[in-house]
């Protein structure tokens, strides 16, 4: 009898390999993919934003309430220039310590007003004349404007935390993109361009505010007059600061946006978080 027809015949496996090889090892089926690609990884959570500011408490403490009590409460038979005074500047340190606390975060708007008011209070209670309030008024403005474009040699230039931030701007993204694109240089030439237009801004609100505290503020400090030309310059103070601030900051953003989109190849939302895309 030959050996060799008497050898069985190897029988398929199961899985339709042959006996001793590895599972699976078989041809796939027809239409299937050989190799499926893994599922995407979970997005990360997304990192912790402080609550935004609650634009009519800032106003309300930092401009009503202040003005208001200096109007009315500053004569001698109610509290008196220097009680009313006082009573006047808790509210805006108070709103600032509160919105510290609840915010967990160093607002450098906030800052520069506490600090203003708190000097607002020492000329006051020192009974300066109004042309020290004026030079304190444009004060801030010259200093911060002037912080801008030095702060450019720094390793967090303001301008990133005015406006280009990663709270709203998909800055990795964009960090990708100019690397991508060999734009750094560029991209550090539209910062300081942006810094200097907030830095002229500043310089504009500077001027309205020391013209405003010089025409308004004629009075003898320290008397109830006085006072009540202090209240008005707050309420003036505010429009006078804001609308030069919006108008710059709105220039700079809208010309940092467009800069952005033609040195990153970025359209548009794609310069954004997904979540500020859906306004969430």
């Amino acid at each position: 009898m030959n050996p060799a027809a008497a050898a069985p015949e190897p029988r398929a496996s199961p899985s339709g390999g042959v006996p001793g090889g590895t599972a699976g090892t078989s041809e796939p089926a027809p239409g299937a993919s050989p190799n499926p690609l893994p599922a995407p990884p979970p997005h990360p959570p997304s990192p912790h934003r402080p609550p935004p500011e609650n634009l009519w408490l800032n106003l309300g403490f930092n401009a009503a309430a202040p003005a208001l009590i200096l109007t009315f409460l500053s004569a001698p038979n109610r509290l008196g220039p220097a009680g009313a005074l006082v009573t006047a500047l808790l509210f805006p340190l108070g709103y600032g310590a509160w919105d510290l606390w609840r915010r967990r975060t160093w607002n450098l708007l906030s800052v520069l007003g506490i600090t203003g008011t708190l000097v607002t209070g020492g000329l006051g209670l020192l009974e300066m004349s109004g042309f020290w309030f004026a030079v304190k008024e444009a004060a801030l403005p010259v200093l911060l404007g002037l912080a801008i474009p030095l702060s450019l040699r720094t390793r967090q230039p303001l301008v990133k935390t005015l406006l280009y931030n990663d709270q709203v701007l998909n800055t990795a993204r964009i960090s990708e993109a100019l690397a991508v694109r060999s734009q750094q240089a560029r991209f550090e030439a539209l910062l300081a361009w942006a810094s200097w237009v907030l830095a002229a801004t500043l310089l504009v609100c500077a001027v309205v505010n020391f013209t405003l505290a010089w025409w308004l503020l004629p009075a003898t400090s320290g008397t109830d007059e006085f006072n009540r030309q202090l209240a008005k310059l707050q309420l003036w103070s505010w429009p006078g600061t804001f609308l030069p601030m919006a108008v710059g900051m709105f220039y700079a953003l809208s010309r940092l946006l467009k800069g952005l989109e033609t040195l990153t190849g970025l359209r548009g939302e794609e310069l954004f978080h997904p979540r500020s895309r859906r306004g969430a």
